[in-house]
């Protein structure tokens, strides 16, 4: 990590824009520009000594290979991340990885103090229409307009290449380093450990997908809690981790001032999903359904809830259902000293209740299952989780043959071998499962156990 004196104020994330040709003139001199500018705004409204390191900026760029130590410890360490809207910034794997290892902060400190913290400032480089904004962009509660009109329709792309709109640069600008000097005053987030880029995923979701970078149909996934309440514990449990439902469990509790499923949900929220919650005991017979899977799940597992017998027979029902698009995350505190005292018999008992589940799919999904010691772990593997489930729901999720063509053959060949062979049969009406199968060189009996990429690290 960066020594405390030179973390950067402020990291500014932007899209790199190729050259048009070699020996052209770098696109990205604009950028540069804005940010020297920021720089000398925000040293003007700020008591930062000389020599300090008003911003950040990566001048490398980078297609997907990794990120240097440097960056990734101005994103650890930087009080304000002012990312470029563009459509090409929300096309780009590695600005879609920079926002999350940011925002992933965010969702820490708001554990850790129960208080929203939200320390994204955007600007606009090139306007971005709404239906295009991924979901983290569009939940940003912030108002252009008091920029200026000109900076709302052209972008401070448009106005730093036009010379008429000088003015309205300047005043765009100085604004914009107004606002990151504000928010850095108001919201104080604490310096973390750097995150590893080979773990972090994109805020903007898989490109090309619906719902990832570019808009189309949001992405949903649904979080269940099996948990009880301050209610219904089993005699001699502590009740300062529960509260009036499953949903308000917090086990990292003192730690964590926030139940579990609202962290979970916005880590996932932050992978451009849209969440719904509910607790295990208000989904009786959810589970035992015979139907296609409409979205991928989260089963967060308290391993008290084995100590309730019925609970526990229902977890067990559901463990024999074939369904690998649900994952299980096992949240354990080792400072919880009651929990610390019976993690051999309830970690035993959970296993014996979940025995298909706690040894599916990939490593990270059974490291999950088998227990999740803190909030920085929960933050690390989490959308690994999410992001295996997400797969196998795309797998087994119900396929919609489009109207009228029920009944289209697939295509042959003409001629001597194509009419000497009998017509193609129609395609299956689960083509995913085929493919699995095909993929994995395991019989379809096998397909709850995750595929082939699934069971390995």
């Amino acid at each position: 990590m960066l020594p405390a004196s030179v973390h950067p104020y402020f990291f500014l994330s932007y899209a790199h824009t190729p050259r048009f040709g070699a020996g052209g003139p770098d696109p990205d001199m604009w950028v540069e520009r804005l940010f020297r500018d920021l720089c000398g705004h925000v040293m003007a409204l700020t008591d930062l000594p000389a020599g300090a390191e008003a911003g950040f900026m990566d001048r490398e760029i980078r297609s997907g290979e990794g990120w240097s130590e440097r960056l990734g410890a101005a994103l650890a360490t930087c009080r304000v991340f002012v990312p470029l809207f563009s459509p090409r910034y929300f096309a780009s794997e590695m600005c879609g990885k920079e926002w999350f290892a940011f925002a992933h902060r965010a969702i820490q400190h708001g554990a850790a103090s129960n208080e929203r913290a939200e320390a994204i400032v955007p600007a606009l480089w090139v306007p971005v229409p709404p239906s295009q904004l991924p979901g983290p962009a569009e939940r940003l509660q912030f108002n252009h307009n008091t920029f200026g009109e000109r900076y709302v329709t052209d972008g401070l792309y448009g106005l730093i290449k036009l010379r008429g709109y000088a003015e309205q640069y300047e005043r765009a600008v100085y604004e914009l380093a107004r606002r990151i000097v504000r928010v850095a005053e108001t919201v104080r987030l604490d310096p973390v450990r750097p995150m590893d880029y080979r773990v972090v995923p994109s805020a903007f979701g898989p490109s090309g997908t619906a719902g990832g970078a570019g808009g189309g149909p949001a992405r949903t996934l649904h979080v269940t809690v099996a948990a009880g309440s301050r209610h219904d514990l089993p005699d001699g449990r502590s009740p300062e981790y529960y509260g009036e439902s499953a949903l308000d469990w917090n086990p990292y509790h003192p730690v964590s001032q926030r139940p579990i499923a609202y962290v979970a949900e916005d880590v996932i929220k932050n992978l451009n999903y849209q969440t719904t919650m509910s607790s295990f005991d208000d989904e009786a017979g959810h589970f035992d359904s015979k139907q296609p899977p409409t979205r991928p799940e989260i089963l967060i597992v308290d391993r008290w809830v084995v100590e309730d017998e019925h609970r526990r027979q229902r977890l067990a029902a559901f463990d024999q259902e074939s369904r690998p698009w649900i994952n299980v995350v096992v949240p354990w505190n080792r400072y919880d000293h009651q929990s610390r005292a019976k993690e051999a018999e309830l970690a035993r008992r959970l296993e014996e209740t979940l025995p298909v589940k706690m040894s599916q799919g990939r490593a990270a999904c059974r490291a999950a299952a088998n227990g999740v010691a803190n909030m920085e772990t929960l933050g690390q593997i989490l959308p690994q989780v999410v992001e295996a489930a997400a797969q196998q729901f795309l797998r087994h999720a119900q396929v919609y043959l489009p109207a009228g063509n029920t009944h289209t053959e697939r295509p042959r060949l003409i001629g001597p071998m194509g009419m000497s062979e009998p017509p193609a049969p129609p395609p299956a009406p689960f083509p995913p499962d085929a493919y699995d199968a095909h993929i994995d060189g395991n019989d379809s009996n096998d397909t709850d156990r995750g595929d082939a990429d699934d069971s390995e690290s």
